[in-house]
């Protein structure tokens, strides 16, 4: 495949994707004609399209898909994520002009053009990936109304950025909701057979963490983002989560201070931004990774079993080591390839948090146990203590 762009079909406008540090690449419109800007990342799933481009935790940013060919499957009603598609843009090598799978309900570029998403295809990707490894993410604007790079660069540096920007509050439920239960509980033999209930702090969530739990024998009371302790322990729950979600965790006070409150008295489980407002509220600290992780072949390491998995991942922040100089908090899990911080748990209190994602969706199954520790973490813990 040549790197260079394609042949462009001319029902198509050419469109630029602009970086803020004077990088730019030349390619065509798809989905919504238009123009959008975001901070530029790439994911390195070759499949799961329609699961990134719904998961809330990528909203402000555009997605910059590494495999070369995306689309040929297209899109269905089941792998969703979130109520609607949440990605600020959309990068791709090649757009399928075909869609083949007896689960496809439609096309890729339909469905974005519907969502009224802004895609750019035909450009050197790999290329594209290469930049924001070695240069780091960066804001950037996609746009087929203007095709001058000088000033499509200008509009990228004036950009949103993540660091300090709580995402939270603009992706998170307006009101509390219920899921219900799709599995009997999964209790030690002779405990009580009510179903556990969650409450789960929404700060971008995934619908498959949601069934994971229902799947697991939870009732799950979902909350917005800035429900404060008082109010989800009004609700007496048997346990606390607290769900992935886009941006900076550090903005997040209100978040920060029901976490530190909720851990305390409850069995609290943590994943992706949740893990990290957890951070945070232990007294850690967090900082912004270079280019993220986005994907699906992470590997993690168990340092209690030594054993590894291969994690799905998607954040750009991560909890400082120097959280473990307290000697309550234990360093749990660990990134094999840059060393970051994967997992923690406090040594008396009934608290654990995973950076990953073990309801993947999209990625491998390594690491659904974990649902399962939060379990036995709500079996043992005196209820409404």
């Amino acid at each position: 495949m040549s790197p260079g762009p394609a042949h462009i079909p001319e029902r198509r406008p050419r469109a630029i994707l602009a970086l803020e540090d004077g990088a730019f690449f030349r390619g065509v419109s798809f989905g919504r004609v238009g123009e959008t800007q975001g901070e530029v990342v790439f994911n390195t799933g070759l499949c799961g399209y329609q699961e990134v481009l719904t998961d809330p935790s990528y909203a402000g940013q555009i997605v910059t898909m590494t495999y070369p060919h995306i689309g040929n499957y297209g899109v269905n009603g089941e792998d969703v994520e979130s109520s609607r598609l949440q990605v600020a843009g959309f990068v791709v090598r090649e757009i399928s002009a075909v869609a083949s799978s007896w689960r496809s309900a439609g096309s890729l570029e339909r469905y974005l053009d519907d969502a009224a998403v802004v895609g750019i295809s035909e450009i050197d990707t790999r290329a594209l990936t290469r930049h924001l490894r070695v240069h780091g993410a960066k804001r950037g604007v996609i746009s087929a109304l203007s095709l001058n790079p000088d000033e499509l660069v200008d509009r990228a540096r004036g950009a949103r950025s993540m660091i300090g920007l709580d995402l939270a509050r603009e992706v998170t439920c307006p009101k509390p909701y219920r899921y219900g239960a799709t599995a009997s509980p999964r209790r030690e033999p002779g405990s009580a057979a009510d179903p556990f209930h969650v409450v789960a702090y929404d700060f971008g969530m995934k619908e498959n963490i949601l069934r994971m739990l229902a799947a697991a024998g939870c009732n799950v009371t979902v909350v917005p983002a800035t429900t404060s302790a008082t109010e989800a322990l009004e609700l007496r729950p048997d346990g606390v989560f607290l769900s992935n979600g886009p941006g900076d965790p550090e903005p997040c006070a209100y978040a920060i201070e029901a976490a530190r409150e909720l851990m305390r008295v409850r069995p609290t489980f943590g994943i992706c931004l949740g893990h990290q407002i957890m951070g945070l509220a232990c007294g850690g600290k967090t900082f912004k990774l270079k280019f993220g992780h986005h994907g699906a072949n992470h590997p993690v390491k168990n340092l209690d079993t030594g054993q590894v998995a291969i994690t799905s991942q998607n954040h750009g922040f991560a909890v400082e080591a120097s959280l473990f100089d307290r000697p309550e908090y234990q360093l749990t899990h660990l990134n094999l390839n840059d060393g970051t911080v994967e997992g923690f748990r406090h040594r008396s209190l009934p608290v654990l948090s995973v950076q990953y994602h073990p309801e993947a969706s999209p990625g491998p199954h390594d690491s659904y146990d974990l649902f399962n520790q939060f379990i036995k973490l709500m079996d043992t813990f005196p209820s409404h203590a």
